[in-house]
């Protein structure tokens, strides 16, 4: 199996990057840089919230939890300011520059919570998905698009991580990556949204946008962004995250050695309809599962 994965990773790798994208590296004279901040126009949304009972492992993944038995999913980060972190800010239409390196992109689970929850992704190339925790998680990969849907790409269990001592599942223990999984996929034309979900715990995403050139950034904590060293040319910037609908994009105008600052409000997505909410008292508890048991945040209460 080991050697299966290591070949698939060095196949992955190995991929020339004219084959795949059209991108060519070449060394840019007079490269410009495109700065900003990402903000939400409106009210944070509230996050969606999951039963734990309802799902394995409710002990273990409820050391993150808000207290009263419930996992909360937070997809929007936002500071005081209104400012937004893990926003992907990139450029589109960039056909030569910098070295574009080519590595797949790492996800842990870790807590029952993928890590990072916004990244991305290289159609034609991977994904590299590592199980930290004492439990089974299960893969479901996809892709998807408002207008045309969900496609599966691909699905294959995590197995449970042998190197942890299970024990009591409450008390602190160290994180140990298990065996890797690494996944290849190609997403369809015009599609370019992956969504990885955990087959046994809902409440576990990660959200990556496919790029095809190294001229991206994740906002820091203060919503900022800087992109550097960009050729010469007139290129859309767009700001990208999992939970707008709208497409944001603002063409820009970039001159050599240039300095541009280009800010972007997201529209808030306010009340979303979904069942996902707390409720008191909860329809389900752990009497359900025959047995008493409390779900205690002793890692994070939200």
């Amino acid at each position: 199996m080991k050697a299966f994965l290591t070949t698939g990773l060095c196949l992955i790798l190995s991929i020339p990057v004219s084959t795949v994208w059209g991108y060519a590296v070449k060394e840019i004279a007079g490269g410009g840089t495109i700065q900003g901040t990402v903000t939400l126009a409106g009210p944070v949304p509230d996050p969606k919230a999951y039963n734990l009972v309802i799902f394995p492992d409710p002990e273990y993944c409820g050391r993150i939890s808000n207290g009263n038995g419930w996992r909360l999913l937070r997809d929007f980060l936002v500071n005081e300011q209104g400012q937004v972190l893990n926003v992907v800010v990139l450029l589109e239409g960039v056909t030569e520059g910098k070295p574009f390196s080519l590595s797949v992109p790492r996800v842990e689970a870790r807590d029952c919570r993928f890590s990072p929850f916004t990244t991305v992704v290289r159609s034609g190339h991977g994904i590299e998905v590592v199980n930290m925790d004492p439990v089974m998680h299960d893969i479901q990969a996809y892709e998807t698009s408002t207008a045309m849907g969900t496609r599966v790409l691909f699905n294959s269990p995590l197995p449970f991580n042998h190197r942890h001592q299970r024990g009591d599942l409450h008390a602190t223990h160290d994180h140990r990556p298990g065996e890797s999984l690494v996944r290849q996929f190609q997403l369809s034309k015009k599609r370019r949204t992956f969504v990885m979900q955990c087959g046994f715990h809902a409440y576990m995403q990660s959200w990556a946008i496919a790029v095809d050139n190294p001229y991206y950034v994740l906002t820091d904590e203060n919503g900022q962004f800087s992109i550097e060293g960009v050729p010469p040319g007139t290129y859309d910037l767009r700001a990208w995250h999992p939970g707008i609908k709208q497409v944001m994009k603002k063409q820009v105008t970039i001159e050599p050695g240039g300095n541009l600052t280009v800010d972007f409000q997201l529209p808030s997505p306010g009340r979303r309809k979904t069942a996902l909410t707390v409720r008191t008292p909860p329809r389900f508890t752990p009497a359900a599962l025959g047995r008493e048991f409390t779900i205690e945040p002793l890692l994070e209460r939200q």
